[in-house]
């Protein structure tokens, strides 16, 4: 959460306290050597055992996405709570404002009535040397009593609302912590799903580790040439719209930053970082997380995507891509890795959506 809403959450959190008293996320190369040396690494053989690492590793960034998606939703959802917080807060201490003004008036009418006495109005009525001066005063007198129901009546639906707008924060409040627990748990999958991943990768030699890169690139480039020879590039033609266009040149921009799960720049992405950012710089907010962008936006025949579209991967919706053109996109990885192009088709795709739809 950013440091400035924190001051007005505990602001937020002040004025909800008071008014709640008042209002009861190949081949593997070795190096060779003349005799067997003991070896700080695992002992690998040849290609099938670095593509099993490889799977793996894949499988453990793929955990990794899952859970920075469920980062990324817990601090929008957050992000939103905090603002209704700050927003019923200033409701609050406007309401306590108006609450005293009303206050206020109530006591001069009181102190009016008083003064007025406490003789019945048949007394009145024989003391006045004329009596349509006391017709018309009564006249006020009763218009005073409706003004005075009035105010009490406003004074009360004052205080219910008062109420209702500490019950509402209170609520908010609790989602918040909800919020920030839901938080806490994705980052330390996130976190645990990463060092598993970064220690399997230490513990390849520089030949090994040179060697999987190769293996993950024949791998995506396999996938890509499939989904090419099905033709499906011929049937794409769509062209980008204005905010499309802007979308594009705000992401392509990105390449060679770093990916860095919950990040949304302007130093380094995560993937739905990457493509949400880029279209807020189009002027089109759209959802924080790939599962929600697949959830809410517009969906998108394959053949009918245009540079600007964003390209769901995999089953569970844990990554998002945005298509550039010529069956290219542009996407923020996994962690080690930086925002780079790449073949629409490396990875399995779910589907594709339309910020700008409409």
């Amino acid at each position: 959460m950013r440091r400035g809403k924190r001051g007005l959450i505990a602001t937020a959190v002040t004025v909800v306290c008071a008014v709640s008293v008042l209002a009861a996320p190949g081949t593997a190369f070795a190096s060779p050597s003349p005799s067997p040396t003991p070896s700080t690494g695992p002992t690998l053989a040849p290609g099938k055992d670095l593509e099993a690492v490889r799977e793996k590793l894949d499988k453990l960034y793929r955990a990794a996405a899952r859970a920075t998606d469920e980062y990324n939703a817990a601090e929008e959802k957050a992000d939103k709570q905090s603002d209704e917080i700050v927003k019923l807060a200033k409701k609050i201490v406007k309401g306590q404002e108006r609450l005293e003004q009303l206050k206020e008036r109530a006591g001069a009418a009181a102190a009016a009535q008083y003064r007025g006495g406490g003789l019945p109005p048949e007394a009145h009525l024989m003391l006045s040397d004329d009596p349509q001066e006391f017709l018309d005063g009564a006249g006020r007198v009763r218009e005073g009593h409706h003004a005075t129901k009035g105010l009490i009546g406003e004074l009360t639906r004052t205080q219910e609302d008062l109420e209702q707008y500490a019950e509402d924060a209170s609520a908010q409040w609790k989602k918040l912590e909800a919020g920030r627990k839901a938080k806490a748990v994705a980052q330390k999958k996130i976190e645990k799903q990463i060092a598993q991943a970064e220690k399997l990768e230490s513990e390849l030699q520089k030949e090994e580790q040179e060697r999987l890169a190769q293996l993950e690139k024949e791998a995506a480039d396999k996938a890509q040439t499939a989904w090419l020879d099905s033709g499906i590039l011929q049937e794409i033609s769509g062209k980008a719209s204005e905010q499309g266009k802007k979308a594009v040149a705000y992401a392509t921009a990105q390449i060679g930053k770093p990916y860095q799960w919950g990040a949304e720049g302007p130093k380094s992405y995560d993937c739905s970082g990457l493509t949400s950012q880029a279209w807020i710089s189009a002027g089109r907010g759209i959802p924080r997380t790939s599962q929600e962008q697949w959830k809410q936006l517009r969906h998108i025949d394959v053949q009918d995507m245009r540079p600007g579209d964003l390209i769901i991967y995999f089953d569970d919706a844990s990554h998002v891509a945005m298509y550039v053109g010529d069956g290219a996109i542009v996407h923020a990885p996994r962690p080690g890795r930086d925002v780079t192009l790449a073949g629409a088709g490396s990875m399995p795709i779910l589907g594709v959506v339309r910020p700008d739809a409409g």
